[in-house]
């Protein structure tokens, strides 16, 4: 496929997520909560050293949208098919995901911060699930020139999909909206996350998010990030085909094609709202001893998902391959995966 080279486009935060097993009285000790995504505080700090010596620790190149973009290049298997920016430290860490990534495939042009050093998330894992604490370091340093500068402008143009997930929200909502209004004015595909409730109920982040919405195409999102963005709306439901159906009627800048939301609801059926109708998609079912940890399982829903975009192929079958992508994940440890994407039928 030499026509998918440039054509997507992912701007985030680039995270080592930093992952160990973790017990009860771990998550108490930091105030975690399991299946939520926070930013890291104060009191989260010696949280990072206590998982780094933990025989079990593990590093591996993350960040939610960095996630999602290494995930449809596997899926793609055509080397450059995707680029990615963010901004890292001059540090060991950044030098392991600039070479991961790149290994992977993905056109990476980090924005390199001299004096702060890469962005960490703290990864728990408790009974297959996890827990999450980022600690953005130099991710919160983005710069929207960097973006506008004439090189990685280029990639914007080039590209035909550009996506974000919602937590780069916190560090740079200029360069959100260039994305947004430039794939608007483009008639190109811009997709975006609502990530973590987090995003929904602080005030200043939910206003970023709102301003955004008018251009998104595609906005993907898990069952608890649905029903927050409900509450916050004011809305008197928890239905999650009901919000996601009124999501997608909410107004929009480009009207040549409609808004599909797309909520993912762990082993239930994930809900697809497009043109006043709602699809349940099913996942694949896995037996529970297969299942290693559900980090990164939403990220790599949305990396398959937007490599059958990619291919012009249908609601169905992007969540077809959304939901190969998450199954595979899901019995690796962290947002990891083989060689290649064996097993998964093009149609």
């Amino acid at each position: 496929m030499p026509g998918l080279v440039g054509s997507l486009l992912g701007l985030g935060n680039p995270l080592l997520d930093v992952c160990a097993d973790v017990d009860q009285k771990f998550l108490d000790q930091y105030d975690l909560k399991m299946n939520n995504q926070i930013l890291a505080e104060e009191k989260h700090q010696p949280m990072f050293k206590a998982l780094a010596d933990k025989k079990d620790v593990q590093y591996i190149p993350g960040g939610a949208t960095q996630n999602s973009i290494r995930i449809a290049q596997w899926m793609l298997q055509v080397p450059g098919a995707t680029s990615y920016m963010g901004c890292i430290g001059k540090d060991e860490f950044g030098k392991v995901m600039t070479d991961t990534a790149r290994g992977d495939g993905v056109n990476v042009q980090y924005l390199v911060d001299e004096s702060t050093a890469t962005g960490t998330c703290g990864t728990c894992i408790m009974k297959g699930d996890r827990s999450l604490v980022a600690n953005l370091a130099a991710a919160n340093n983005y710069k929207v020139e960097h973006l506008r500068r004439k090189e990685h402008w280029a990639l914007l143009e080039q590209a035909r999909v550009i996506y974000s997930a919602g937590f780069f929200i916190t560090v740079s909502e200029d360069a959100i909206m260039d994305c947004a209004k430039h794939a608007a004015e483009n008639n190109k595909i811009y997709c975006m996350n609502l990530s973590a409730p987090f995003i929904m109920e602080v005030p200043p982040f939910k206003a970023t998010l709102m301003k955004a919405l008018p251009h998104v195409d595609f906005l993907f999102g898990n069952e608890n990030e649905a029903r927050t963005f409900a509450k916050s709306e004011g809305w008197k439901t928890e239905d999650v085909s009901e919000i996601a159906l009124k999501i997608s009627m909410l107004p929009k800048q480009n009207g040549s094609r409609p808004r599909t939301v797309v909520f993912t609801q762990g082993a239930e059926a994930t809900a697809v709202a497009c043109l006043g109708k709602v699809t349940l998609v099913p996942v694949i079912f896995l037996e529970p001893s297969k299942l290693v940890d559900t980090n990164g399982a939403g990220d790599a829903f949305v990396g398959g998902f937007l490599s059958q975009l990619l291919a012009g192929k249908d609601n169905y079958e992007c969540c077809r391959a959304g939901n190969f992508a998450a199954n595979v994940i899901i019995q690796r440890s962290g947002c990891t995966f083989p060689e290649k994407p064996t097993g998964f039928v093009w149609n």
